[in-house]
């Protein structure tokens, strides 16, 4: 099974930089899927991807939200992770419900850059760029909230990583 989803060309894996929204001519929102090699697109928004990808790992994207909300507060376009053990944390340009929202995975975020108007440069680490329509103060944020958002989870998981050892059963014989 886990073969199957990190090698079915639709899915979402830690290699996976983003999940832009564009609109095809008939104007349905179709996703273009930027990997750290290749780029292809997808006839589905952005968010149902997200989605997908969440329930692959046990949730949904609005129990991930909620699970957000619960760590740090964050209500609205709120950071998520897909899988925190792989890296996954991506965070919406807009809200989730617009079908102009793309979704960027926060790890391979080299730098961001003021682009002309209200759009707002990326660049991934491996050198790729792409111009999205949110403005850089919004960019900026979405950036620093989820930093904020994995530093709490991952020093969660790792403050029970650290603490199983006590606390395991005995084995059972």
């Amino acid at each position: 099974m886990i073969d199957n989803f990190y090698s079915s060309p639709h899915e979402m894996t830690p290699l996976t930089m983003a999940v832009i929204a564009q609109q095809d001519e008939n104007g349905s929102t179709r996703t273009l899927v930027l990997e750290e090699q290749e780029e292809y697109s997808v006839p589905h928004p952005p968010s149902k991807m997200i989605n997908h990808a969440c329930k692959f790992f046990g949730s949904s994207l609005r129990g991930r939200q909620d699970g957000t909300r619960g760590i740090c507060g964050i209500t609205h376009k709120a950071p998520i992770s897909i899988d925190p053990t792989s890296g996954m944390y991506f965070f919406p340009t807009a809200s989730p419900t617009s079908p102009k929202c793309s979704w960027i995975a926060h790890s391979h975020i080299d730098r961001i850059n003021q682009g002309p108007g209200k759009q707002t440069e990326v660049i991934f680490r491996n050198q790729k760029s792409i111009l999205l329509d949110i403005s850089f103060g919004s960019m900026l944020n979405q950036v620093q909230r989820t930093a904020q958002y994995r530093y709490l989870l991952d020093n969660r998981i790792k403050y029970l990583q650290n603490h199983a050892a006590d606390k395991a059963p005995e084995p059972f014989v």
